[in-house]
């Protein structure tokens, strides 16, 4: 304690007992003792709130990096090792089909489109067959309203 050795704590003892005589030594010892006890109830506070920072610190830390990764897997990246940018060389409307490619609300959209246009054909294609085989009723029934004529 202190570096205070056993001989050096009579001595003091033995100092303060003749200073202060016999009566007051025991009220001055129990005031260290509050004194001591309140420093130790002081430094844990101490502790504690730094140990509080600390996790707090360790825990924004987490937020941050798990923010910073989400933000890292939401954005696309510009160039990754299946969709690379186009060369120099290659003509304007290669670029802007594998420019599409790569972008995913693009390629939705195209196949978005595509799907629209091949439902219009068919439609289109389904209409000119009901027109044909009303076309071939017709003339079935004109030619069968001349036989029976």
């Amino acid at each position: 304690m202190f570096g205070i050795g056993m001989p050096e704590l009579l001595l003091i003892v033995a100092i303060a007992l003749i200073v202060l005589g016999p009566k007051k030594l025991p009220d001055l010892a129990k005031s260290l003792g509050r004194a001591m006890r309140e420093f130790k109830k002081a430094t844990n506070e101490f502790k504690e709130s730094i140990q509080i920072d600390e996790d707090l610190s360790d825990v924004k830390k987490a937020f941050d990096d798990l923010g910073s990764d989400i933000k890292d897997s939401v954005s696309l990246p510009k160039e990754t090792a299946e969709f690379k940018r186009p060369a120099e060389s290659e003509s304007a409307e290669d670029q802007t089909d594998q420019e599409k490619e790569t972008t995913g609300a693009d390629d939705s959209t195209d196949n978005v489109k595509q799907a629209f246009e091949e439902l219009k054909d068919s439609d289109r294609a389904s209409s000119e067959k009901e027109k044909e085989s009303s076309a071939d009723t017709e003339e079935k029934h004109k030619g069968s309203e001349k036989d029976a004529g």
